[in-house]
């Protein structure tokens, strides 16, 4: 497996070392280096990568700015000096948080899980059309994969490094990002509709331009999804 990254940051030296450290691990190339987050933005648009090695304080556009302007953000490991933005970039689902100066081994701890995400994808998408196919999937909890059928979902949240997945009789948190249930639920049934919550299209009892009702719960439409989750819901 190879994978490519781009590199966000204001200060040419912390470019240098993080670029030091990619080119100690193979299958990871940099694809481009950027000292501000708006040419990052652009390049974006024209120009897909695997990883994004991100900055928090940046002139013009902040990392947390440019991570709420993205709908799809490749997957995200943060490279700062501020302990103080951690929860809030988990909360936008990063994969790792790390804190300058970087060492090699802590790096490539974070590398690893962007890898070992990849591979869990890969094997989803192969099986993606089977799975659409089924009335439930397999998600890992702890030791074992537990199943849960589709259509006892109500919804899915991110926790963090966990995800809690609600049905109408029980909730079973897995340690997977939101992204990766994404990807494993079908479409239209399920829909992402904040950057924390998935819903089963089947369960809105009521919704509005900003919120979805749902058993037991009311969910805010976010501002990055609003657009295409109205589009949905319209139809």
């Amino acid at each position: 497996m190879s994978l490519s990254c781009f590199i966000i940051d204001d200060k040419p030296l912390a470019i240098e070392v993080i670029e030091s450290h990619v080119s100690k691990i193979d299958g990871l190339e940099v694809k481009a280096t950027f000292q501000n987050a708006v040419k990052a933005f652009q390049a974006l648009r024209e120009s897909q990568v695997d990883i994004l090695f991100l900055d928090i304080q940046m002139p013009r556009l902040t990392g947390i700015e440019f991570l709420r302007m993205m709908k799809n953000p490749p997957k995200v490991i943060i490279t700062t000096a501020y302990r103080e933005y951690a929860l809030e970039g988990f909360e936008l689902d990063v994969v790792d948080y790390l804190l300058k100066p970087i060492s090699f081994n802590r790096f490539l701890k974070a590398v690893d899980k962007v890898f070992e995400l990849h591979s869990i994808t890969e094997h989803s998408t192969k099986t993606a059309d089977e799975n659409n196919s089924k009335h439930f999937v397999f998600v890992p909890v702890d030791k074992k994969n537990v199943k849960i059928c589709l259509n006892e979902i109500i919804y899915v949240e991110s926790k963090r490094d966990y995800v809690l997945i609600k049905t109408l009789n029980k909730e079973v948190v897995t340690h997977q990002t939101l992204t990766y249930m994404e990807e494993r639920l079908p479409n239209p049934s399920f829909l992402r509709v904040h950057r924390s919550f998935i819903i089963n299209t089947r369960m809105i009892e009521s919704w509005s331009n900003n919120e979805i009702e749902l058993p037991g719960i009311q969910i805010p439409i976010g501002r990055t999804y609003k657009r295409e989750a109205l589009k949905v819901l319209n139809n």
